[in-house]
């Protein structure tokens, strides 16, 4: 199938957050509780359709463990848009996500473009929430962030999360912002990478939860 643009996405945060449930659920529309414990990077694509335009997203989902980040720091460069996820009902996952956007945006190459939304997973679970809606609203207001809340469980907002930062993507190449003839994480038209083959998973599994 044709397409206007290619997309190139991250997904980055903390292990155990929901980062390949999420990625699952909007590729695939199925949920897995115990899913394997991402090695390095995982990799999915979808269509959507922007306005009358199509646009092909590839979406690479990284591991969150400290033995992983040489490898997945990588990713960040030349990235159209990257979804930043924690856990609501984990704190420590929502304290790291001030490093975690430091880390992205050193790790950019200069790429200032790149569209990044704050994802809060596991809405699903609200009586154990930890992290409130406003603090999510707050933080991503202050570092200027798109903000979400989903569940890969419910699929509460995973068909909104990656078309309304396409969304904005497309209105930075309408207003002139990405230079396309620069690795900025969007490709016109052209050939997919259904050739690339993601890394062997784990044998190790993590709860998702959602």
């Amino acid at each position: 199938m044709s397409f206007a643009y290619k997309f190139r996405y991250i997904v980055v945060g903390d292990t155990g957050v929901g980062k390949s449930c999420l990625l699952l659920q909007f590729t695939d529309k199925r949920f897995q509780p115990v899913h394997d414990l991402t090695i390095g990077v995982e990799f999915g694509q979808r269509m959507v359709t922007i306005g009358k335009k199509k646009i092909k997203l590839q979406i690479w989902d990284t591991a969150g463990q400290e033995a992983f980040r040489s490898i997945t720091k990588s990713y960040y460069r030349s990235a159209a848009a990257a979804l930043l996820v924690y856990d609501i009902t984990r704190r420590e996952t929502f304290n790291h996500v001030a490093s975690w956007l430091e880390e992205m945006r050193e790790q950019a190459d200069g790429n200032n473009n790149i569209t990044i939304m704050l994802v809060g997973n596991k809405s699903d679970l609200a009586q154990r929430r930890a992290v409130s809606t406003e603090e999510g609203e707050q933080f991503a207001k202050e570092n200027g962030l798109a903000f979400m809340e989903t569940s890969a469980r419910t699929r509460h907002n995973v068909e909104e999360a990656f078309p309304q930062s396409s969304s904005m993507v497309c209105q930075k190449i309408q207003e002139g912002a990405i230079d396309l003839s620069k690795s900025s994480g969007v490709t016109p038209g052209g050939d997919d990478f259904s050739r690339l083959e993601p890394l062997p998973p784990s044998r190790a599994s993590v709860c998702c939860s959602s």
